[in-house]
């Protein structure tokens, strides 16, 4: 469990395919107190680390989870937001995020207004259900709100922080992210479904790739 709030942005020194899948190997300052078996969200995407020494650590990923997250398109040289999961004592300052991402978008639009800064990004029709104004949502495993809604495409307004801190800044229109609906809404989909029947939801329950 994660909530969103990003920790760390760190730099893939590696990214070896393998007829396994993809071995990653992350520079950053949190890997000296990362341990094998611990678990940490890379763009959002709950990871194992295999190993870490004092600035580096590597996770596995599956052909699965590269098929269904940005992680599969993943070069050296790239930025990547990190976080560890949340301890059970810990302050949620954001949303609980659980790391299995619901699809990929693309950033569609940035303007600035103020000394913030508005992104659109395009969604999957299957996502259309889960994501409401004021909601919350992850976008690369940061705990966002969905200030604007349409159809097939949300914004959200990244404040100075974020944006310093998080791989956003870097990021181009027609960039792929990872999404993340939120847990709760999901639940509500899911017993609505059960209620009346699937169909009566036009446009589905979204894909839940596997993400760890």
């Amino acid at each position: 469990m994660f909530s969103g709030l990003i920790e760390a942005v760190g730099s893939v020194t590696g990214a070896a395919r393998t007829p396994a899948g993809l071995v990653l190997r992350v520079r950053c300052p949190l890997a000296g107190e990362l341990a094998a078996g611990d678990s940490i969200a890379v763009n959002g995407v709950c990871l194992t680390v295999v190993e870490a020494g004092a600035d580096w650590f590597t996770a596995d990923v599956s052909p699965e989870t590269a098929r269904v997250t940005t992680l599969g398109g993943t070069a050296e040289g790239m930025l990547v937001n990190l976080e560890r999961p949340l301890p059970a004592d810990g302050r949620v300052g954001g949303h609980f995020v659980l790391g299995h991402v619901d699809g990929t978008g693309r950033l569609a639009g940035i303007r600035e207004e103020a000394e913030f800064r508005r992104l659109s990004f395009e969604h999957p029709a299957s996502l259309q259900p889960l994501i409401v104004r004021k909601g919350s949502i992850a976008v690369d495993g940061v705990s966002l709100t969905v200030a604007a809604l349409g159809a097939g495409r949300f914004d959200v307004q990244i404040v100075p922080y974020t944006w310093d801190h998080t791989r956003l800044r870097g990021a181009g229109v027609g960039d792929a992210v990872n999404l993340e609906c939120d847990i709760i809404g999901k639940y509500v989909l899911n017993a609505m479904e059960a209620a009346h029947g699937a169909a009566a939801f036009e446009t589905g329950r979204p894909v839940r790739g596997e993400a760890s």
